[in-house]
């Protein structure tokens, strides 16, 4: 079965469920029009409670001594789990899906031909981490090809350079409202926005909001159906997140997702966004996994994939 037709299909009455608990994971049921509009009040219920779980994931985070948040939406049968689901992580890298999906609907609505203008910077500008980009400099790149370069290779400089198309991290704020979440912001430019201690909010989500907003632009209606399939496609093709949700899976399932990893001096966050499909499905499922470690010290990939591997379990997903 091709993956990219899957998020087309007919949405049953148990997928409309979960697309209700996204809704509410955002923190609203309707889109805001500014970032400065009114936040609604959050609803009483996102995710099932899920004992095992919850038991699982508090003798990982023990053990890796930091802090998990993770959700799992299965758009097939509808059913939502989570374990600190509305607690606050650094975004880091994973942004730059979210960036690209704002270019893209702002090609569409209201700038034809941006994603093939080419966009050129400086060499100053180049960071450190921008494998694809700093092989550009003399020639720039097309917002297209630095949506592949951000999504694919986690490219620093791409990420900045899809910002700017969109009025940068304020635009990205607006986008996020946008979609219905509440929640998700972003601040700053790379490399300052991995900054990070416990406690703050600049450049941060949840779990359920990171989820939330993924699976708009996945396989909601937020972007035009033919982007919707390009950005699947990338994330398909990213090469960063081996280790992570995809590791803690049956290697039988299709994989598509974005990293973020904010590196020992900011509490080894590291985070994964995917779009997953069992062998089989019709609908795929939504997993987000977000980090941190309680001091100082680098991140631990295998504590996602575990992560990954509890969430699939507390879905029914992985058989008894």
């Amino acid at each position: 079965m091709r993956a990219d037709s899957r998020p087309r299909t007919r949405l049953g009455a148990a997928a409309l469920t979960a697309s209700a608990l996204i809704a509410s994971a955002c923190g609203t049921s309707a889109p805001a029009a500014t970032a400065g509009a009114a936040k609604p009040a959050a609803p009483a219920v996102r995710f099932a409670a899920h004992a095992g779980l919850a038991k699982a994931l508090r003798a990982l985070e023990s053990s890796y001594d930091g802090r998990i948040g993770a959700v799992a939406i299965d758009l097939g049968t509808g059913k939502a789990v989570g374990y600190r689901a509305h607690g606050r992580f650094p975004f880091n890298s994973m942004f730059k899906v979210y960036a690209c999906a704002a270019v893209m609907r702002k090609a569409r609505d209201t700038d034809p031909g941006l994603l093939d203008r080419v966009v050129r910077w400086k060499p100053e500008e180049v960071l450190e981490n921008s494998p694809e980009t700093k092989e550009y400099t003399d020639t720039g790149m097309t917002p297209a090809q630095l949506c592949r370069a951000g999504i694919t290779k986690s490219d620093g400089l791409a990420g900045n350079m899809l910002l700017r198309q969109i009025g940068g991290p304020a635009g990205l704020t607006r986008y996020f409202r946008s979609l219905g979440d509440g929640v998700s912001r972003l601040d700053r430019y790379e490399p300052y926005l991995t900054g990070w201690a416990p406690g703050e909010k600049p450049d941060t989500t949840t779990p359920a909001a990171a989820a939330g907003s993924f699976s708009r632009i996945t396989t909601g209606d937020a972007l035009d159906a033919r982007d919707r399939r390009r950005l699947v496609g990338w994330l398909r093709g990213s090469l960063s997140g081996t280790k992570r949700i995809k590791a803690g899976l049956p290697p039988t399932w299709t994989v598509g997702d974005k990293t973020g990893t904010g590196g020992a001096s900011n509490f080894g966050t590291a985070n994964d966004t995917a779009i997953v499909w069992p062998p089989g499905a019709t609908r795929p499922i939504i997993m987000s996994v977000l980090t941190n470690r309680n001091a100082k010290v680098p991140h631990d990939d295998k504590v996602i994939a575990d992560t990954a591997t509890e969430l699939a379990e507390a879905l029914g997903r992985l058989g008894a």
